[in-house]
C-alpha cells in the first residue's frame, strides 16, 4: 500500500471515534502516505494527528449551490487526485463521503457497517464481528479488513506545546491551576436532550468545591454559555468557565490533564476518553454499546426510561431526557473513580 484515502468529514465525536483507524493503518503500513479528508470542525484536531500526511479540507457550505459548487469542484477535485490511491476507507457512510471517495478513484473501496444514502453503491461496507458493537470498533473493523493489525485503540495525538503553554495560562487567568486536582463538565451537546440539566450540574459544583477539586466548565456554542451562566448563578462558589475560550487542541491539554471528565453524549468527553481520562457520561436518546465513553462503558450512566436509545434530537414527549439521571448518582459514580 503506498496511498490510503480516509473520508471522515463530522461531526467531532465520530472524528474522535475515527482516530485509532489512523493509527492501525501507520502501524500496519507505515510507508504508506495517509490522506484524510475533513470538514471544518475537526480539523485542528486532525491536524495534531502524527499518523496522517495530508489533511484535505472539505467546506460544504461552498458546494451547496450550483454556482458554488461549480467553482470549487475542479479546485478539489484536483487536490484529491494528486496521487493514486490504492485504498479508500468511507468511515461517513453518506452521499457527500462517497462523492469524494468516487472522485477518489481508489481501487479497493471499503466503508462502514451501516452505510447510507447509497454509499454502499460506491464502497463495500464491511459487516465485521463489531457490527453491533462500540462505534470505534465498527470504524476499526473497516481497518482490519484492508489488512490492519489492530491489537488496541489508540488515539493519536501530539498537542503542540505551544498550546500546552496556552492552556496554563488560560486557566490561570481565570484563577485556577492545572496542578490542582480539577474536574471538567462538558456542558453542551449538538442535541438539547443530550444535555443534563443546569441545576444538576450546579449542585455537581459545589459538591465538588466541598472535596477540595476545582470545577471546570467547557462548551463550544452560545448555547453553551447561557447554560454556563445558569450553572455559574445557582452555585454558591461559581466554576471556572471556559466556554469559548479554548481552541480544540488546548480542550485535548485540558482534557488529558483533569481528574476527571463528566457531560453527555458529545466530542468534548469522547475526546477525554480516547486521552484516557477518567469519564463518565450521562446518556439518554442514544445507545452505550455504541456511543459510551470507549473503554470506559461501566461509567455510562443511563436513563432508565422503556423510551431510552430512540435517536431523537428531541424528545416526542416533551420530556428533559437526562432530568432523571440524578446528581446524587453521578456523585455516587464519581466517588468510585476519585
Amino acid at each position: 500500500m503506498k496511498n490510503i484515502l480516509v473520508v471522515k468529514l463530522s461531526a467531532i465525536g465520530d472524528v474522535i471515534h475515527a482516530l485509532p483507524v489512523s493509527h492501525a493503518i501507520k502501524e500496519t503500513f507505515p510507508d504508506a502516505h495517509l490522506t484524510w479528508v475533513s470538514e471544518p470542525p475537526a480539523y485542528p484536531l486532525l491536524q495534531a494527528n502524527p499518523c496522517i500526511d495530508e489533511l484535505l479540507l472539505f467546506k460544504k457550505k461552498e458546494f451547496r449551490s450550483l454556482g458554488g459548487f461549480l467553482r470549487n469542484i475542479g479546485p478539489f477535485r484536483r487536490k484529491l487526485q494528486c496521487r493514486h490511491y490504492d485504498a479508500s476507507l468511507d468511515l461517513q457512510g453518506l452521499f457527500k463521503s462517497a462523492a469524494i471517495i468516487w472522485l477518489g478513484g481508489a481501487a479497493q473501496k471499503l466503508g462502514t457497517c451501516n452505510m447510507r444514502e447509497l454509499s454502499d453503491r460506491i464502497s463495500r461496507p464491511v459487516i465485521g464481528p463489531n457490527a453491533r458493537g462500540h462505534i470505534v470498533e465498527r470504524y476499526l473493523d473497516v481497518a482490519r479488513a484492508l489488512g490492519c493489525r489492530v491489537e488496541k485503540a489508540v488515539f493519536p495525538l501530539k498537542i503542540p506545546e505551544r498550546d500546552a503553554e496556552l492552556t496554563q495560562r488560560i486557566m490561570l487567568q481565570a484563577g485556577a491551576d492545572m496542578k490542582n486536582p480539577y474536574v471538567v463538565m462538558a456542558v453542551g451537546a449538538n442535541w438539547p436532550n443530550k444535555r443534563w440539566p443546569a441545576q444538576h450540574y450546579a449542585k455537581l459544583s459545589d459538591w465538588l468545591y466541598g472535596r477540595s477539586i476545582i470545577p471546570v466548565i467547557v462548551g463550544g456554542g452560545p448555547v453553551d454559555e447561557q447554560i454556563a451562566g445558569e450553572i455559574s448563578s445557582l452555585t454558591e462558589i461559581p466554576p471556572v468557565n471556559l466556554v469559548g475560550r479554548t481552541t480544540l487542541t488546548q480542550l485535548a491539554c485540558l482534557m488529558g490533564e483533569a481528574s476527571l471528565v463528566l457531560g453527555g453524549d458529545t466530542g468534548p468527553v469522547h475526546l477525554a476518553a480516547g486521552l484516557g481520562t477518567k469519564t463518565v457520561m450521562v446518556m439518554g436518546p442514544t445507545d452505550a454499546n455504541r456511543n459510551g465513553p470507549y473503554g470506559q462503558l461501566e461509567n455510562a450512566l443511563e436513563v432508565e426510561a422503556s423510551c431510552r436509545y430512540c435517536w431523537k434530537r428531541a424528545c416526542p414527549k416533551g420530556l428533559d431526557c437526562l432530568e432523571s439521571i440524578s446528581v446524587q448518582r453521578v456523585q455516587e459514580k464519581i466517588g468510585t473513580l476519585l
